[in-house]
């Protein structure tokens, strides 16, 4: 079931216990630069009670998928927690599998010559995948990479920080929602030429060891909690990819703060997005900055 929730997490490659007690401290204001932490606190404006924004990997090493005492004790105190789509809803996103398909029947087979469809072809082969290929080769080429990222790390058993706080919410009786659908996000790659994402998925293949080598640095500075960073290399990508910049990522952002700003005053809320999300001019926390908020970092 885990993997399975993995495929509709957003393919975007993109802790420590802290003090004694799950205490939070927090640092600086909201004029300050980006610190080195992916937990971040929203507060002022119209708002009764803080909410918090936490950025995820969403494909990590087990032993990377952990929670800081201080995200424990937020998740505690919330009443909900936001996701980019909502991860309980597992039958919404199994009949959401329909649209994952590229339109028009097509198959990536129509896509690539001969040798470069046998080479993904062979690949899924050797590697093994939770779907079928010839269920697999009717997707949009970019789902497909995504299959690939557990590749790029150097571990057995993964998770994903989005699984270990469903988890954590479970525990504490906390409701899960999410701002998109499954079928919302896998619309957003027929905007993206069908043949640029699968030439992007052969180069993928092609290119294993550069991607592995890039997966694990981004691993290393997620670790890091470093956001400039994160943004600096959700924006340096070499394919075509980095095209869709606005499409991706921060025209997303843009209609979360639009929720949000209905949202969060009325309830406290963990909103636990793609690191790559938070970070940047466009990123969420400068948005929610602009529309009044107070966002500010709190040691992780």
């Amino acid at each position: 079931m885990k993997k399975l929730t993995l495929i509709f997490l957003f393919p975007v490659l993109l802790s420590s216990p802290f003090g004694s007690h799950g205490l939070i401290r927090e640092e600086g204001g909201p004029g300050d630069s980006l610190s080195n932490t992916l937990l971040w606190r929203i507060s002022g404006k119209n708002l009764h009670r803080s909410s918090y924004l936490f950025g995820t990997m969403h494909v990590l090493c087990a032993q990377d998928a952990q929670l800081s005492d201080s995200m424990k004790s937020i998740i505690s105190r919330c009443d909900e927690i936001y996701f980019e789509i909502n991860l309980d809803d597992i039958m919404g996103m199994v009949q959401s599998l329909k649209y994952m398909r590229m339109m028009d029947n097509r198959r990536l087979s129509d896509l690539l010559d001969s040798v470069d469809y046998h080479k993904v072809r062979n690949y899924f082969d050797q590697q093994g995948s939770i779907l079928p290929f010839s269920m697999l080769e009717r997707f949009k080429p970019l789902l497909i990479s995504s299959l690939i990222e557990e590749d790029g790390l150097d571990c057995k058993v993964t998770n994903g920080m989005e699984l270990v706080i469903q988890k954590e919410a479970h525990q504490r009786s906390k409701k899960i929602r999410g701002f998109e659908t499954a079928e919302y996000q896998a619309g957003l790659f027929d905007s993206i030429p069908y043949e640029q994402q699968a030439k992007d998925l052969v180069n993928y293949i092609d290119s294993m060891d550069y991607y592995k080598k890039s997966t694990l640095q981004l691993v290393e500075v997620y670790r890091q909690q470093d956001l400039n960073k994160i943004d600096s290399l959700t924006r340096s990508g070499e394919s075509g990819m980095a095209n869709y910049v606005d499409l991706l990522l921060y025209g997303r952002n843009r209609k979360w703060v639009d929720s949000l700003q209905t949202i969060l005053p009325s309830r406290s809320l963990v909103v636990a997005v793609g690191a790559g999300h938070l970070p940047g001019e466009q990123g969420l926390i400068n948005l929610l900055r602009k529309k009044g908020y107070e966002v500010s970092p709190v040691r992780n």
